[in-house]
């Protein structure tokens, strides 16, 4: 009944159950069971005389206990992989990219975002003598990447200043997220440097700026005008509601997201905190983005949603991106049959489509 109603976006009835499910029951007989599934509030009538809609509650049994892991055939496999190498060029543009080819390949509005998977501090400072007005500032995060700048200075400084600059900068700077680098702080170590220049402000605005710039996520929404195409949000107002939602990036980054235990979630109607998604439902899955990054691909649709398919298309799409941003995917080549592993068809004459 819910992949008939999911196909047709249409109140599903016992006749029709009767004459397409093959269980050999009367449609009184499957009418009565729709009455008890609605008497627990799985399922609903909108009104009088149709037939039956899912409940959210409904949804997530279905989602939790009946729904079919679906398998993606080698040519849906091939339309990713083909995606993912030509419309993912730079860097940059990845997260663009992978929204738009989201919300292709699923037909619902889709987000992809990027941020610090956990907190980055500095683990150490070398600040390396040039000249008399040139020095080199290198940082290692806890990430183990490494930043530097090459900063001048109208002031010469000599290296033994520099030499006790780093000592400092190491014994107070490290460890200690951004918002812990204050001005009173900042203060401090100029004094018991006797820094008047601008030394310590300089390398410690550097210091917030590279902790400022990992911890920033980034976010892109695409195909937000495919809501529209869906019949429960041809009414406008209610599909300017979400569609506004997920336009701001400090909403979408609330979206509800994977815990550890799984690398997909499914959140259904109400189960949303937000009130503007309470008739929506979210699927998001997370990939590692590299660099200590987490990326997560996300479509929110109607609670009349295909769950399987949705589900099985984000979770490839994320197992394709940790391998090309982790460093396992290596070569530029994808091999799509020997990437289908337990989550896609292993059947030969479907390999062969």
């Amino acid at each position: 009944m819910i992949d008939s109603y999911i196909a047709t976006a249409e109140p599903v009835g016992s006749k029709a159950i009767a004459e397409t499910s093959g269980l050999g029951l009367s449609s009184a007989t499957i009418r009565n069971e729709m009455a008890d599934l609605e008497a627990i509030g799985l399922l609903e009538q909108p009104h009088t005389s149709a037939g039956r809609i899912p409940t959210p509650l409904g949804y997530r049994i279905y989602v939790n206990e009946l729904m079919q892991r679906q398998k993606l055939s080698l040519r849906e496999t091939d339309e990713i992989n083909e995606g993912l190498n030509h419309k993912i060029v730079q860097l940059d543009k990845l997260l663009s990219d992978v929204g738009k080819l989201t919300s292709q390949l699923t037909n619902y509005p889709a987000y992809a975002l990027a941020t610090a998977a956990a907190q980055v501090t500095i683990s150490r400072f070398d600040i390396i003598y040039v000249d008399a007005n040139t020095f080199i500032v290198v940082v290692m995060l806890s990430n183990n990447s490494v930043k530097n700048k090459l900063m001048k200075t109208p002031i010469p400084a000599e290296p033994g200043f520099l030499a006790k600059l780093t000592m400092v900068f190491n014994a107070q700077f490290t460890g200690i997220p951004d918002e812990e680098i204050t001005p009173q702080l900042i203060r401090s170590t100029e004094r018991s440097l006797g820094d008047s220049a601008g030394f310590v402000a300089a390398v410690a605005g550097f210091a917030m700026k590279i902790l400022g710039d990992v911890k920033s996520s980034v976010a892109y929404v695409a195909g937000a005008s495919n809501l529209l195409t869906q019949p429960e949000f041809h009414d406008v107002d209610k599909a300017h509601r979400v569609l506004s939602y997920i336009a701001d990036d400090e909403d979408l980054m609330k979206l509800p997201k994977p815990d550890d235990t799984s690398d997909i979630r499914i959140t259904i109607g109400p189960e949303n905190v937000a009130e503007e998604l309470k008739d929506s439902s979210v699927i998001v899955a997370k990939y590692n983005a590299g660099g200590n990054m987490q990326g997560l691909i996300g479509v929110v649709g109607p609670t009349r949603m295909d769950y399987s398919k949705v589900a099985a298309r984000l979770s490839y799409l994320a197992k394709k991106l940790s391998g090309m941003l982790s460093g396992e995917g290596s070569s530029p080549e994808i091999d799509s049959k020997a990437l289908l592993g337990d989550l896609f068809h292993d059947d030969d004459e479907e390999m062969k489509e």
